[in-house]
């Protein structure tokens, strides 16, 4: 049974920083690519940073380029967002999801999310 528990999020004024992880069970970890992706209200989820299954290549939405940084821990099963200058428009639920490529696009492997963890940038 795949599992994925985020965590990590919070309030935190714009130009702050946050990190978050994704502990990850039930699958292959070490071989699969990892994502995260996020859902402000009344918005579809999009896709906000990939990396694969040895880190080797990484890919970020345009929006979040230069600020945010993801990166795993094969040994624990986690991956891992880190946040930088963040802004308002960053406020979402954020997921994680191992990830699979189509075409040149990734999308989330597994139709089970997790529950996500919130976070919201506001002074």
């Amino acid at each position: 049974q795949v599992q994925l528990v985020e965590s990590g999020g919070g309030l935190v004024q714009p130009g702050g920083s946050l990190r978050l992880s994704c502990a990850a069970s039930g699958f292959t970890f070490p071989t699969n690519a990892m994502s995260w992706y996020r859902q402000a209200p009344g918005k579809e989820r999009e896709l906000v940073a990939v990396i694969t299954s040895a880190g080797k290549r990484i890919k970020y939405a345009d929006a979040v380029k230069g600020r945010f940084s993801i990166s795993r821990d094969n040994a624990k099963n986690t991956v891992y967002l880190q946040m930088n200058s963040l802004k308002p428009e960053d406020t979402a639920v954020y997921y994680c999801n191992a990830a699979v490529n189509y075409g040149s696009t990734w999308y989330g492997r597994f139709d089970s999310w997790g529950q996500g963890t919130q976070v919201t940038v506001s002074s």
